[in-house]
């Protein structure tokens, strides 16, 4: 993968001062508080600017955007690669997937804080989960087409999901050391020997 350009890093940048400035604004004066307005004022750009990035102040403050997948990356993945084999390709798009994320882990810590707090925007990060789901589920229909497989897509989104879930969960058991990438390999270890039992 590639080093993001300017203007990648410029987005992932304005990305990051909108998500923290929503954070603070929710957390020192409560959800229902906190208006679009304020959020981009505080960002130091306009509302419409802020339509550009996020569809909800609920998705600022909880640092969820459209789910970006590299290009290459999903074009490999229909066309039934990079390996052939579905645990192993689900285990490279997992890796590039949140390779991309835009954000920091502090800025998702913040965000189960917030949800914790707020329970509205537990409910909304299910329901972005499940759109995202669906969109997922489409790439692995997709590959059927051309890589038959015996794996149902939404049961395949699911996979791809419960490797990012496990990834995300073993990075914050080992007290976040690295990078949350290198934890995509043990969670599909992992997976490899339930299904061995």
């Amino acid at each position: 993968m590639t080093e993001p350009g300017l203007r990648e890093r410029k987005k992932r940048a304005r990305t990051g001062a909108i998500v923290d400035a929503a954070q603070r604004l929710v957390r020192d004066r409560g959800l229902d508080a906190v208006t679009v307005e304020g959020i981009a004022e505080a960002a130091g750009i306009s509302p419409r600017t802020f339509f550009n990035y996020f569809d909800t102040k609920d998705d600022a403050v909880l640092g969820q955007q459209s789910l970006d997948v590299d290009d290459d990356a999903v074009t490999a993945f229909v066309a039934g690669g990079p390996t052939g084999r579905l645990l192993d390709d689900v285990e490279v798009l997992a890796t590039q997937m949140l390779a991309t994320m835009a954000g920091s882990h502090d800025r998702a810590r913040r965000a189960f804080a917030l949800m914790e707090a707020e329970p509205r925007l537990l409910t909304r990060h299910v329901a972005w989960l499940e759109e995202h789901r669906a969109d997922l589920a489409g790439l692995f229909a997709r590959r059927a087409e051309r890589a038959p497989a015996a794996v149902d897509p939404d049961f395949g989104s699911m996979v791809l999901f419960l490797v990012l879930r496990a990834a995300g969960d073993g990075w914050e058991r080992s007290g976040r050391a690295g990078e949350l990438t290198d934890h995509v390999g043990p969670a599909v270890a992992a997976l490899r020997a339930v299904a061995r039992t």
